[in-house]
């Protein structure tokens, strides 16, 4: 298993992953296809974004380019994909653009 601590290193498909949820910030992404360990954002994937009023916007300005290291709670996130290799991330939840928690499904015997 491969352990990323900076964005360098991450795959194109992790890489737009993070990319999304720094973009949603608060919400979940619903039907995330994991193949070989990789999320695979595909038509079908649901985005659900919460919207506050009256809140100041705390979008993340760190260029979705440019290295920087990564969250402890993306690199779990990442690993327990690995780990997975296939099967379904019916529920993805992000709080301030990083993955929070999320409902798995997995196929028995894949």
């Amino acid at each position: 298993m491969r352990q990323q601590h900076t964005t360098h290193g991450l795959s194109v498909s992790q890489k737009r992953l993070l990319v999304l949820m720094r973009e949603i910030q608060f919400g979940r992404i619903e039907g995330l296809v994991v193949t070989n360990g990789d999320p695979i954002i595909q038509k079908g994937s649901i985005v659900v974004r919460e919207v506050k009023f009256g809140a100041s916007d705390s979008n993340n300005t760190t260029a979705p380019d440019r290295d920087f290291s990564l969250k402890s709670q993306v690199i779990e996130m990442f690993e327990y994909l690995q780990r997975m290799r296939t099967g379904m991330v019916d529920v993805l939840e992000i709080k301030n653009g990083l993955p929070f928690r999320m409902s798995v499904r997995e196929t028995i015997g894949a």
